[in-house]
């Protein structure tokens, strides 16, 4: 990190076993997934609200409109989702991978996310309030209008990733690297910024917002 003293996130190594095909015809509230593979699998509109996906692979599924509140997606990969609407409120995401993920309108607020790694696709309007996200790194993805807003941050990064119209509104950020964030756009909540660290050149970008944020009138 460059000396700047801010900690690195840990990144999640999921193992997967020897994975068996998902033969079901839905999913089910409350209901148990162990080391099953989803793939191609139309989710969309249904309701696992509370199920448990441990050791499990989602590769190119439809997600619009399921519903997955209060699930626990533990040692699991996620390839190629698509989906608007996918509400995963109060969710808790560990030792997780997503890629090349296309979603939009993803309801997160209230989840737990540790040790998760976001790489590549794009996620339109992420709802993460008073969310809590330790370990979790985002690379290579373009972030449109997350919503951070009230959200504990710890041990984030953000590599080589677009972050536009970020509300970091009443959030904690502890240890979070968005030097890698280009562009870095922060439509609220910019007096949040301590506890993240930033490169010469986002401060530049950054200055009329936070001196507007300061009440302070830049002229001539």
């Amino acid at each position: 990190m460059g000396g700047t003293g801010v900690k690195g996130a840990r990144r999640p190594e999921p193992r997967l076993p020897a994975l068996e095909r998902f033969a079901g015809g839905g999913l089910e509230p409350d209901g148990d997934y162990d080391a099953l593979e989803f793939r191609g699998t139309d989710l969309a509109g249904q309701d696992g609200a509370g199920a448990r996906f441990m050791d499990c692979a989602l590769a190119e599924c439809a997600l619009d409109g399921t519903r997955l509140s209060g699930a626990r997606v533990l040692d699991s990969v996620l390839a190629g989702v698509r989906g608007v609407g996918t509400d995963l409120a109060g969710a808790t995401l560990r030792d997780v991978e997503v890629t090349d993920a296309r979603l939009g309108g993803t309801q997160l607020h209230g989840a737990v996310l540790e040790r998760v790694l976001v790489r590549g696709g794009k996620i339109d309007f992420l709802n993460l309030r008073s969310a809590r996200l330790r370990d979790v790194v985002f690379e290579g993805c373009v972030l449109v209008e997350p919503d951070f807003g009230g959200a504990r941050l710890e041990r984030v990064e953000f590599v080589d990733c677009a972050l536009k119209g970020a509300d970091l509104a009443g959030a904690v950020l502890t240890d979070v690297d968005l030097r890698g964030a280009e562009p870095l756009e922060i439509a609220r909540g910019a007096d949040r910024l301590a506890g993240a660290v930033i490169s010469t050149a986002q401060l530049l970008d950054l200055a009329p917002v936070l001196a507007a944020g300061m009440g302070l009138r830049v002229e001539g």
